[in-house]
């Protein structure tokens, strides 16, 4: 009995010992991340002139800016952040921050054009019409993004549109009323919540989403398409007008106010208030 003691002792001291490790790793580490300023340039990469007007969001903070008229940037970071980069027409970039970008080198940032509907395509290779043999054909670059001879435009092998079904998605298929969706998202991910807030709250961001109609960095925190949204914003009573011309900022009130009574509606406080917008 006593042998049997001493080694359950023996094992809470080495577990409480490797648990203090870990904390002090962790904490060392966060430590350690770097802050700074991130500078560079956004051009178009098809004839490289300046972007201006380009939104910069640090999806990790929710801080961001807009490149000037020459395209130029100053964003201030810390590595392992999350930079989205998106213009309109454009063919966003999703940017990790790591240690080589604090090293003072500014940043040359290219965007292509997002791939709209044509007509006629004239292609210089010898194509069978299997997409998956005659990708295989067509010359790509680092990006894996697709040249064609004769067009300005860049095709991309995979679009983002093309993942498969986020957790949101997933969520939104299995019940029966779509700000469910928002709501059980907003439970597991209360962090979430506080970004979204965040950005409607911070005086830079929402400068920038009262110019904005994309509806890129809204469907990137909440994890779901333009129709699991519009299927949202239909079930809270907003007008499809309202959902196609309002800003980007409007909508994310529009979320959180749909979010607000849809939970006050569960907790069983009040009903769910009818907006006409």
């Amino acid at each position: 009995m006593e042998c049997s003691k001493k080694i359950n002792m023996y094992k809470k001291h080495i577990l409480t010992f490797l648990f203090y490790c870990l904390i002090n790793i962790q904490f060392g580490y966060s430590q350690d991340l770097i802050n700074f300023t991130l500078k560079g340039k956004i051009s178009h990469a098809i004839d490289s002139t300046a972007l201006k007007g380009t939104t910069l969001l640090n999806l990790t903070t929710t801080d961001g800016t807009l490149a000037n008229d020459k395209g130029l940037f100053e964003l201030d970071v810390k590595e392992n952040d999350t930079l989205m980069i998106s213009n309109l027409g454009f063919e966003s970039i999703k940017l990790k921050i790591t240690r080589d970008l604090s090293k003072g080198t500014e940043l040359d940032i290219a965007l292509y054009p997002k791939v709209e509907s044509l007509d006629e395509i004239v292609i210089g290779y010898k194509l069978i019409g299997v997409l998956d043999i005659d990708i295989k054909k067509v010359p790509k670059d680092k990006f894996n993004r697709v040249h064609i001879n004769g067009l300005p435009q860049t095709y991309e092998v995979q679009k983002s549109g093309s993942k498969s079904l986020s957790t949101t998605s997933n969520i939104l298929k299995s019940v029966m009323n779509p700000v469910d969706g928002i709501y059980n998202l907003f439970g597991k991910k209360p962090k979430r919540l506080e970004k979204i807030k965040e950005l409607k709250n911070k005086d830079a961001t929402r400068n920038i989403l009262t110019s904005r109609f994309d509806r890129e960095i809204i469907l990137d925190y909440l994890e779901m398409d333009i129709n699991q949204l519009t299927e949202v914003l239909n079930e809270c009573n907003y007008s499809p007008y309202f959902i196609s011309k309002a800003t980007d900022l409007q909508l994310i009130e529009a979320v959180l106010e749909c979010y607000e009574n849809h939970k006050a509606v569960k907790k069983g406080s009040t009903f769910k208030e009818k907006v006409t917008k």
